[in-house]
């Protein structure tokens, strides 16, 4: 039976696609292997059994099993390790994919860890085939699902030199139903070539974490060493790399595709993921992409948020679960300065709904423009430095360039530079620019290495963003010859009274150039062009490292905590009267800023009381945001005062412990259970055990079992109450909840108005901010409505909805024609339609519903109910004059 997802297009037929002839090998496992219960805690424990697998060719395969939880059939899925490591590598993610339902099988490829054979690089008749075979024998277990005899239901994860044979499996063998591949290469040739270039130090890198040249298939050997010696890269090599890149099948990989690919990365740099993602669009398959803060030239791995994008893209693909959180169609990771807590980069998310590719929003930066020479050293030494393959871990080169400090070093007389007068304002880079320049050069072919600057107002500090260059070779440069480059692919904000500075060097540390000496000329035949993206929007700046897990609510605990030790000015004295008051606001003001008289919230006052839902509306700039700011005592109003059951709102006023706010979506640590987060998030506050109410706070929320699992298996919505339920630990008095519903579908929207509806009903106020009119219709008692900063109205929503002028009449029958034109002439009335409940009756300025309720009783007609006709979308858009 095919069990694919009805209605997706890029679930492909099972067509033939195993056509090497080392795929109809006979897979034997060496021995019945080794079992070993794998334990954690209170989740179900791991079964992993190591086997041996013998392929045809007399190479044996090390490879581990792993399930957990009860009997019976789930999808599988393979993990793939880096270059140089092994199965054990990706053990703890191969664990918890089975915790989390999945038959999880891992191997060490051939020639690493206990795997015999020879590197081939992800050979086809290699590598690739034993990725068959591996899927042959994932259809012959019991704990496996089937789509079909032979054919079981898999995805292929890993990074690096493992991402890549994600990509070539999928290509060569259409079992594969998903892929999830990281910092890895769509073409291997030019990863090692670019621009014709040889990357020495990097290629050098690879041979010897391979253990040395003659650990490689004897082609990729020689390859290396006639390359290595000649320093220029022929095309034999270039045809050797590119049968084992994932370019070659590029027309063959139709599946769901996660590309994750690094920004400190100048070994598979952005545009591989790019060119990938263009290659598979193509196909018809869905593809999103993430580019995240590290690679192999150091920076933060991101290692549980990917593993956690990698796991809902297989419960999404592979499992058919339609309400995983895949996460947006492009991400980006940026960098938002650094943590004094302990040094780190602070990270936070860009996205869109579409990936916008490279060259998106493209803005023209002039440059200065003049011919300039410069020499091509012989021997080229000294070389000029850009990235240094090796210099990783957690920083790097790369690193120190995302945060601000230049490091690159061009030696004079070996580089010309063309400078862009200071930005205006800030400029986004998210992309490729490109330039077109003119080159000359005393010898038949130039070697340049082209990059882009951001330097500083002073004109001496200047940043080389993640260390990329682009290199590229010139062949025919004697007699002068157009040349259109684009630079390497970044995200990389140039602030105000910055200036780009394009350099076209001669040498880099990393790349083979020509040993003789020349002079080359260089001159601008075009502006710089800078993609901008635009479509994809900056998450707000991310909460210090030690609580960058916690919503903004535990933020506003956090810091009332840590100010009430601190000297502040006197706060108003606590007003009695006001004491079982929820809230009172009165003549609230906030101007903006480096404003005398341009305000975000004015003269505002309103008044909430115990168990009611207050919906807070308004368009766009309407001043919700700010007030609840205020409201949390974020920041400080000019005028007017915010009194919670009597007391003043200052920051760090001890009031704060009765107000619990859930303001954006929470990052909660993925690889700990609900309860768990819970849990901790309490202990950050200080507080005691027993005052969270952490059992009461869970029942409201309705997350049930789901409490005990890792909250990486949690949909969007389950991730939603979890965080509205640390919002209600301490069961305050006043819940905040600020677009409760976003992301949500209608069954979890509906799931949520009863968790607040449920918070309320014990005697507790809740007030919610929301842009879903119908789902406030449903669940709020009370509206404030703003605009432009002023109220505009305030009071039961019965009473807002009500104040309209069109009143449904129901009748025990219908109403007759006759009848009808009766009661559309009466005084008052500007019209009376029949409708299958009754009448519809639109009053005139002088009607009134008591009048006309008089007047039905005079034409005896048979009325069972008068109310109002009109939603509250109708209502809130009268109210502000359609302005939102």
């Amino acid at each position: 039976m095919d069990l694919r997802l009805p209605g997706r297009p890029w679930l492909r037929s099972r067509r033939p696609r195993r056509t090497l002839a080392a795929a109809a090998a006979v897979v034997v496992l060496a021995g019945a292997g080794t079992w070993t219960a794998v334990a954690s805690d209170d989740a179900p424990p791991v079964r992993r059994a190591d086997r041996v697998m013998t392929t045809g060719d007399g190479v044996r395969i090390d490879t581990s099993f792993f399930t957990a939880g009860p009997d019976g059939r789930r999808p599988a899925v393979l993990l793939g390790h880096g270059f140089g490591g092994s199965k054990e590598d990706v053990r703890e993610q191969a664990e918890d994919l089975a915790r989390d339902g999945y038959a999880v099988l891992t191997w060490s490829a051939r020639g690493f860890g206990r795997s015999t054979g020879k590197i081939g690089l992800n050979d086809p008749e290699g590598e690739v085939a034993d990725v068959s075979r591996l899927i042959d024998w994932l259809a012959g277990r019991p704990e496996v699902r089937l789509d079909k005899a032979g054919d079981p239901r898999v995805g292929i994860a890993g990074n690096s030199y493992g991402g890549a044979v994600a990509l070539l499996g999928a290509g060569h063998d259409d079992r594969v139903d998903a892929i999830a591949p990281a910092i890895t290469y769509f073409d291997l040739a030019d990863a090692l070539f670019p621009g014709g270039v040889f990357k020495k130090l990097w290629a050098g890198a690879f041979v010897t974490s391979g253990g040395g040249c003659a650990r490689f298939e004897p082609a990729l050997c020689a390859m290396y060493e006639r390359v290595a010696e000649s320093g220029v890269p022929d095309d034999r090599a270039r045809a050797l790399l590119e049968a084992r890149s994932p370019s070659a099948v590029a027309d063959r990989i139709d599946v769901p595709t996660l590309l994750m690919q690094g920004q400190t990365d100048s070994l598979f740099p952005l545009g591989q993921a790019d060119a990938a993602a263009r290659a598979i669009r193509a196909n018809g398959a869905p593809v999103d992409v993430d580019w995240l803060a590290g690679g192999h030239d150091g920076g933060d791995p991101e290692t549980d948020r990917l593993h956690g994008r990698v796991r809902a893209w297989f419960d999404r693909y592979l499992k058919g679960d339609k309400n995983a959180d895949t996460g947006p169609a492009f991400r980006v990771t940026r960098t938002g300065g650094v943590d004094s807590t302990d040094g780190r980069a602070q990270l936070r998310g860009a996205s869109a709904d579409s990936y916008p590719g490279l060259a998106a929003g493209t803005r023209s930066v002039p440059l200065a423009d003049r011919e300039q020479r410069f020499a091509n050293p012989a021997g080229a030494n000294p070389p000029a430095v850009s990235a240094l393959p090796g210099i990783g871990g957690s920083g790097g080169l790369s690193q120190l360039s995302s945060l601000g400090v230049g490091v690159s070093l061009d030696f004079p007389g070996q580089h010309a530079r063309f400078d862009s007068a200071p930005v205006a304002r800030d400029l986004r880079v998210t992309g490729s620019p490109t330039v077109t320049v003119r080159v000359r050069s005393t010898s038949d072919d130039a070697v340049l290495f082209a990059k882009v600057y951001d330097v500083g107002p002073d004109g001496r500090q200047q940043v080389l963003p993640s260390q990329l260059v682009t290199p590229v070779r010139v062949e025919g440069a004697r007699a002068g010859k157009d040349v259109r480059l684009t630079l390497p692919a970044v995200d990389h904000e140039v602030r105000k009274g910055h200036r780009l500075r394009l350099v076209l060097a001669s040498t880099d540390l990393g790349y083979a150039s020509p040993a003789a000496p020349a002079t080359y000329s260089v001159a601008l035949k075009s502006d710089l062009t800078v993609p901008t993206a635009p479509g994809v929007s900056t998450a707000a700046a991310p909460l210090p490292a030690w609580v960058v897990w916690l919503p903004v609510a535990g933020a506003v605990i956090a810091l009332a905590l840590l100010l009430t030790g601190r000297r502040r000015t006197a706060a108003p004295a606590p007003d009695p009267e006001l004491a079982g008051v929820p809230l009172q606001i009165t003549g609230l003001s906030k101007r903006y800023a480096r404003s005398a008289d341009r305000y975000a919230v004015r003269e505002l006052s309103f008044r909430v009381e115990k168990g009611q839902v207050l919906g807070l509306l308004g368009p766009n700039g309407a001043g919700k945001t700010t007030t609840l700011r205020m409201l949390m005592g974020l920041i400080r109003p000019d005028d007017g005062e915010i009194r919670v059951f009597g007391h003043a709102v200052r920051p760090g006023a001890p009031v704060l412990s009765r107000v619990g706010a859930f303001v954006e979506g929470a990052g909660f640590l993925p690889h700990l259970s609900g309860r768990e987060n819970l849990e901790l998030y309490w202990a950050a506050t200080g507080r005691p055990p027993e005052d969270a109410h952490l059992d009461e706070a869970l029942e409201i929320a309705g997350l049930g079992d789901a409490l005990a699992r890792a909250v990486r298996t949690y949909s969007q919505g389950m991730r939603q109450r979890l965080a509205i339920a640390q919002a209600m630990l301490g069961l305050p008095d006043l819940l905040i909840l600020d677009e409760p519903t976003n992301g949500l579908d209608p069954p979890q929207i509906r799931e949520m108005r009863e968790v607040m509806i449920r918070y309320a009903a014990a005697g507790r106020t809740v007030i919610v901010s929301s842009h879903l009119l119908a789902e406030v219709e449903q669940s709020c008692t009370h509206l404030v409505v703003m605009d432009r900063g002023r109220l505009v109205q305030a009071g039961p929503v019965h009473e807002i909805i009500g104040s309209g002028d069109t009143l449904l009449v129901g009748t025990v029958t219908p109403v007759e024609e006759p009848v009808a034109e009766k009661v559309a002439a009466l005084p008052g009335i500007a019209s009376a339609v029949r409708t299958e409940e009754g009448l519809l009756v639109r009053l005139d300025a002088d009607g009134t519903a008591p009048r006309l309720i008089a007047e039905l009783v005079r034409l005896e007609v048979p009325v069972t109910s008068v109310g109002p006709h009109r939603r509250l979308e109708d209502a809130f858009l009268t109210l502000i004059g359609g302005s939102a």
